[in-house]
């Protein structure tokens, strides 16, 4: 994720703008390839595994919505049941089969959309002059005079309860800090020695962002944004859980919680399965982003 200066002093003869990342070389792709360590590799499992079942345990298991009050509350391992039945005689496997897409659906569509705001406002504050660029980051700031939870709450009880809207609540709260690495970043690069040649050729300002900025930029943010997901997923089911997320009776981790706590002390167990899958989602897009930082060369001062 360095600058390249060699490749755009030796491009100063071309019309063409040089460009801003430079060819792997086989003793970089070597380096890179020891630095994917085992936690690296059981988190992008983890993820990978937990994507699957989303996509087509629904298929496979029972309704996640149709229960018998004569089978409630039966244990783990019961026959039929193997993760045991909820209060209304519903299939917990189920649920929590079917409950993974409308979590990870509120973890990734934020980021996503986050990323590509954020992304485009950093760029922009960076590369701009002073008064654009202190209208951007003030404009910003103000959404960190806030708590981050408290703000996604007032933001969907304002729009009213529904995934729809949570997702908006989580991508309102996760522009900023994408946007910050953005213009930290964007302001590291605009001095060094291949963003000058660049300009000295005569590429203007949207040409620069595209070719020498954005190529810089997406490592740290691709990083960034991949711990995100496993924040955004913790989010969403907070809103869940307090009813400002997903409606009942569809299934979703954090509402699943919300349903059972009246069974914590009685049944401990309905409560610690969907909070261990919302562990276990988080804990491995955070891993997957600490060995995507050390794959990709992404000092760790950007991220901070």
């Amino acid at each position: 994720m360095t600058a390249v200066s060699d490749i755009a002093l030796g491009a100063t003869s071309s019309t063409d703008p040089p460009t801003g990342v430079r060819p792997a070389t086989d003793a970089t792709v070597a380096r890179r390839r020891r630095r994917v360590t085992w936690g690296f590799r059981i988190s992008a499992a983890t993820i990978a595994a937990i994507v699957l079942v989303t996509l087509i345990g629904p298929f496979l298991v029972s309704d996640p919505n149709v229960g018998s009050l004569s089978e409630r509350l039966l244990p783990l391992g019961s026959a039929g049941h193997l993760l045991g039945t909820d209060g209304q005689g519903r299939d917990v496997l189920s649920r929590l089969v079917n409950g993974g897409r409308p979590s990870l659906l509120a973890g990734l569509i934020p980021v996503a959309v986050s990323s590509l705001v954020g992304t485009a406002l950093g760029v922009a504050a960076g590369l701009s002059g002073r008064l654009t660029h202190g209208a951007i980051m003030r404009t910003l700031d103000v959404f960190y005079a806030f708590p981050a939870v408290l703000l996604a709450i007032a933001i969907s009880a304002a729009l009213g309860s529904g995934i729809s809207n949570s997702i908006i609540a989580l991508a309102v709260i996760l522009i900023p800090p994408v946007a910050r690495v953005a213009e930290t970043e964007t302001r590291r690069l605009i001095d060094l020695d291949y963003m000058e040649a660049a300009r000295a050729s005569g590429a203007g300002g949207l040409s620069i962002a595209v070719r020498q900025v954005l190529p810089n930029v997406a490592p740290p943010i691709i990083v960034y944004c991949t711990a995100l997901i496993g924040l955004s997923i913790v989010y969403a089911a907070g809103l869940s859980f307090l009813g400002l997320g997903v409606s009942p009776p569809t299934a979703e981790w954090g509402l699943m919680i919300s349903d059972y706590k009246q069974f914590l002390y009685s049944f401990p167990e309905l409560t610690a399965i969907p909070a261990l899958a919302i562990l276990v989602a988080s804990v491995a897009f955070n891993v997957l982003g600490d060995g995507l930082r050390d794959l990709l060369d992404v000092r760790g001062e950007t991220l901070t």
